[in-house]
């Protein structure tokens, strides 16, 4: 093939030019993201229930829905939360790899069982399926530059306007709105009521009979008599719209001809439809979406198109308003994939003096450095052939295979010039010559190095996305340098080398050369020496798998490093029973703290009173906190976890709330906690007093646990309750029914939507509820009456009276069981891998029947840590089998494999001086490790067995011929990846910590592959020959056959 190439260069350049071009069109295409689509998909199940207690909607709406989600394809885990403010929700998370939209059809068909069994009042305000990811993945806001507007009004505006617009944006999954639209409020006052004789159902039937549309037909419609002319249509009554217009509404005609209005009984005003959030940016109202992004889209192009539409609704903002986004998560996706660009320039330039160096002619130069695009170009287009993106794993791998890429060139070009020099031939029979000698070497190690990384290919789960894109693309990039090894390079050598001869004396090229000589005597005496000292040599050998195996168990493990996003949030969880007065208070302070302390790193705070990942309720909150640009904050002092580290023993310090400052995890869709995230179930039908029993003792012990850093329940705390205890003998006697007991309270403590009104254009709803002063304290309850059977009114207090209790406001359940979700950070210095195993060991030392389960980042890092072992195995296995077919022997692929085990310790040695975790990015290196020590142990070994088996030199002279051939492209191979992975260990800025990770681990291993590696590998051979190897042939080249 090879010789083809060298007749026909032009062919060889046009095969190079289509795989650029495939390459740059491939570019423009892909899409760019953090990481490839690691979370899981997952569905998520919304019903209301208004007015419910948390008890009466985990058994009338969840359980119902939980029980009809049975046999759905790839379920893995599901999760259900009941709270009191009436809201049901459950999320069902299933196997990564299932089509969101198969999962979300599945889902709505078992739902469209359950719904017919759901209470009326829920089945009216709807039950949503959508599917989506669980983290924000940006909010915007509107602000009042102003003043002028309220929060309400800046909340219609955001709804009306842009909410639904902002759903229909390719890529958004979910929407949270921090606010709500206008809606008519009634509020009753029941004193004037009682007066009247009148009860809130009345009002409600009133407002619903007379707010109609009455559509009444037209005159002269067919079939009409004859000579008919005039058709036009009758419009009777529409929709009522304003405050005043339901104000006239009538609720009864007296005998003396007096009318009852609305207006006599009730406060008519525009107000909100719910009170639930309130949103305020820097201290000033607000009102805000939260975007979570839909399974399976791109980060950043839903980014930008979000950011595009709100750039042309801004046009069209009343005067005064403006948008803001104080929390994104996009940013740091693109400064994270810039940096690895910048990386991948640097190791090429890099790269490109190395060779200078060792080759010392521009020419031989210039030939592996043109092999540079071609290949990289090349992988883009296998990218986006299998659908990839370019994403921090994808572009790592990148990096990585420069090194590798650059050393099938370097191969082909140092041996024709080692040839030219040697036998002095012309470049272009040179050139033959010496493909001849490596085509097979060079499939080899192309063979080899696939073989380290395609088993990652084939993993199941989270991590399996992750490695199988960091696999592929290396792979497909060692494939292409092939390709490339084998056309384009020997076209050009024939074509451009020239038969310079001798050596280079002078300058600094002489004095290298001169050095590097002096060495290589060195190294050739040192293998001489080592070869004909087995034993000592193989004790040393024990010493270094001794230190491997040491340092491997050592070694913390992790899951993917925190990142210094530039964001991070606050989360607010007040005492129960407080109000939202209170916890704005709190954010007040929380927003005084930030800017005076950290003024230099925040730039802005969006505050939420009402709303937190942990519930909602009016003593929930969270902040979103945006720092300023990574350029203004380069100290490690100004980081986003040296800020929430400081940040946490200050706001500990607010006494009327528990304020937790959280960095948001490297992968947002998985869950909004860093650290550790699991639930205790009570799986042995626990009461729920037990199990918050067994989560109080369970969070204590983490206290005391020096392992453990932080453990918080996420979700809502138990509050007192007020208990309605009803005679049902008394009220039976005074004519009074359930139904009727059941529909005032609806209506005049929880609210009732009626039906709607138009607004400027816009359908909204109409509200009746009991006016605030009167439902504020247990006595207002007495001021209601209810109607009996035989018409009288009877005031509550005659059949009910009340008492205090305690009682939940949340109850979540996870994969059906009732359960309680805790989560947490481990101590500083402890990786989340010890912190998990603390967390299990404290499980165990709970009463029977309560189990932890783990969730979300932590279970995703559970199974990957179970898959690593044989993860290294596989591809262990598959190295050697592919040695074995190469060479035809079953022993010398052992010769390459023992050289495995000093490449890992290198690798080890260089994460333990970083003090990085064993996680995704860290196996990813340690596999490159492995592809590159068995490398240099190929071409050590290759070349050794031609020497004694094709020219029939005796073994040790073989080796050592061997040896001292190849030290020179080994060493130049190795200095060359070694300075390419370097910008990546000096690298800082936006997702510094994966690059340094991965670096620190590829350098250490090359390193020690270089250093010892090549010095173990002639021994290895040496010693397999003579234990499993064939008998020394005989002298002459006749035995060869």
């Amino acid at each position: 093939m090879a010789r083809f190439f060298i007749d026909r260069p032009v062919f060889a350049w046009v095969i190079s030019i289509l795989i650029m071009g495939i390459g740059l069109m491939s570019i423009l295409t892909l899409p760019v993201a953090q990481y490839p689509q690691i979370a899981p998909p997952s569905v998520t199940i919304r019903a209301t229930y208004p007015g419910a207690s948390a008890d009466t909607v985990a058994n009338t709406v969840t359980q119902v829905i939980e029980q009809q989600m049975t046999g759905l394809d790839g379920l893995r885990y599901f999760s259900s939360s009941s709270s009191s403010a009436g809201t049901s929700q459950t999320e069902l998370t299933f196997e990564t790899g299932t089509d969101p939209d198969i999962a979300q059809v599945q889902v709505q068909n078992k739902l469209a069982q359950a719904t017919a069994l759901l209470p009326e009042t829920v089945q009216r305000q709807g039950v949503t399926v959508e599917k989506s990811s669980s983290g924000f993945l940006m909010v915007v806001a509107l602000i009042s530059d102003d003043g002028r507007l309220e929060q309400v009004d800046l909340s219609d505006y955001l709804i009306s306007n842009l909410v639904n617009d902002l759903s229909r944006v390719e890529g958004v999954g979910s929407v949270q709105v921090f606010g709500a639209q206008y809606a008519m409020r009634i509020w009753l006052d029941p004193s004037k009521l009682a007066a009247y004789e009148l009860t809130p159902g009345d009002v409600v039937t009133a407002v619903a009979a007379e707010n109609a549309q009455i559509s009444a037909g037209s005159f002269g419609s067919q079939p009409a008599p004859k000579g008919q002319m005039l058709n036009a249509t009758i419009t009777a009554q529409s929709l009522l719209s304003t405050p005043e217009d339901f104000e006239q509404i009538v609720l009864r005609a007296e005998a003396d001809g007096g009318l009852i209005l609305l207006k006599d009984v009730a406060r008519v005003q525009i107000g909100a439809e719910d009170y639930m959030t309130e949103a305020r940016y820097n201290g000033k109202p607000s009102a805000g979406i939260a975007i979570s992004l839909a399974s399976g889209a791109n980060a950043l192009d839903t980014a930008e198109r979000v950011k595009a539409r709100m750039a042309e609704f801004a046009k069209f903002f009343p005067e005064g308003v403006s948008y803001v986004i104080p929390y994104d998560t996009t940013p740091f996706v693109l400064i994270s994939i810039e940096e690895v660009v910048k990386t991948l320039v640097e190791a090429i330039v890099l790269v490109f003096f190395v060779m200078l160096l060792f080759l010392q002619n521009w020419r031989a130069t210039l030939i592996p450095t043109l092999a540079v695009p071609v290949v990289l170009l090349g992988t883009f287009g296998v990218l986006a052939a299998l659908g990839f993106t370019i994403n921090t794993l994808t572009m790592l791998a990148m990096v990585l295979a420069i090194g590798l890429l650059v050393d099938d060139a370097i191969v082909v070009v140092e041996n024709v010039e080692r040839i030219m020099e040697e036998e002095d031939l012309e470049p272009r029979e040179a050139t033959k010559k010496s493909m001849g000698q490596i085509t097979g070497a060079l499939i080899g190690i192309a063979l080899v190095l696939s073989a380290v990384f395609v088993p990652m290919a084939f993993f199941g789960g989270s991590t399996g996305v992750i490695y199988k894109q960091f696999a592929i693309t290396i792979a497909s990039a060692m494939g292409l340098s092939v390709v490339v090894a084998l056309t384009l390079t020997p076209a050009l050598c024939a074509t451009l080398l020239r038969n310079e001869h001798g050596h280079k004396t002078r300058g600094f090229f002489g004095l290298f050369n001169h050095g590097f000589d002096r060495t290589m005597h060195g190294y050739t005496s040192w293998v001489g020496w080592i070869i004909r000292r087995p034993l000592r040599m193989m004790l040393i050998y024990l010493g270094i798998g001794a230190a491997m195996v040491f340092l491997f168990l050592r070694t913390p493990t992790g899951f993917l490093p925190d990142e210094d996003q530039g964001i991070m949030f606050v989360l607010i969880q007040g005492p129960t029973g407080a109000t939202t007065e209170r916890t704005n208070a709190v954010i007040d302070q929380i927003q005084t703290y930030f800017n005076e302390a950290e003024g230099d790193n925040i730039e802005s705070m969006f505050g939420v009173a009402g709303f937190s990942f942990a519930g909602a309720g009016q003593n929930m909150g969270i902040a979103f906190l945006r720092l300023k640009d990574w350029d203004e904050r380069p100290d490690a002092a100004q980081s986003v976890q040296a800020v929430a580290g400081r940040a946490f023993p200050a706001l500990m310090g607010i006494r009327d709330a528990m304020v937790f400052p959280i960095v948001p995890p490297s992968v947002i869709e998985l869950g909004n906690v860093s650290g550790f995230d699991f639930y205790l179930q009570a799986r042995g039908g626990q009461t729920h007093e037990q199990l918050l029993e067994a989560r109080n003792q369970m969070l204590g012990m983490s206290g005391q646990d020096p392992r453990i850093g932080s453990a918080r329940p996420n979700g809502l705390e138990d509050a007192a309750q007020y208990n309605l205890d009803i005679d049902w003998r008394k009220a039976g006697a005074m004519g009074v029914s359930a139904t009727d007991v059941g529909s005032l309270l609806s209506v005049a403590w929880a609210g009732r939507y009626v039906n709607d009104f138009i607004d400027r254009g816009r359908i909204k709803r109409v509200y009746v509820q009991g006016d605030a002063p009167t439902r504020s304290v247990p006595t207002d309850i007495d001021k209601w009456r209810v109607r009996n059977s035989s018409g009288g009114l009877v005031p509550f207090s005659n059949f009910a009276e009340g008492r205090w209790s305690y009682g939940p406001q949340g109850l979540y359940r996870y994969n059906g069981v009732p359960a309680m979700q805790i989560q947490g950070s481990p101590a500083p210095g402890v990786s989340s891998g010890e912190g998990m195993a603390a967390i299990e060991e404290l499980a165990g030392k709970l009463p029977t029947g309560f189990d932890v389960a783990w969730t979300g980042l932590s279970l995703e890092e559970q199974a990957a840590g179970n898959q690593t072992t044989l993860l290294y195995g596989l591809s262990l296995a598959v190295v050697f089998l592919c040695l074995a077919a190469l060479y035809e022997s079953w022993s010398i692929p052992f010769a390459v494999m023992l050289a495995m085990p000093i490449g890992v310790l290198g690798a080890l040695v260089g994460a333990w001086l970083g003090g990085f975790d064993n996680g995704v990015f860290f196996q990813v290196g340690l596999l490159t490790v492995i592809g590159l020590t068995g490398k240099n142990a190929i071409l050590i070994v290759e070349f050794a067995r031609e020497q004694a088996e094709q020219h029939g030199k005796p073994l040790y002279e073989a080796v050592t011929e061997a040896a001292r051939q190849r030290f020179r492209p080994i060493m130049m191979t190795s200095v060359a990846f070694s300075l390419g992975v370097l910008p990546l260990v000096l690298s800082t800025g936006a997702g510094a910590n994966g690059r340094n990770t991965i670096g620190a681990t590829v350098l250490g291993g090359t390193i020690a592959a270089t250093v010892l590696g090549v010095l173990f590998v002639p021994l290895f051979f040496v010693l397999v020959r003579r234990l499993l190897g064939r008998p020394e042939p005989a002298t002459g080249p006749q035995a060869a056959a």
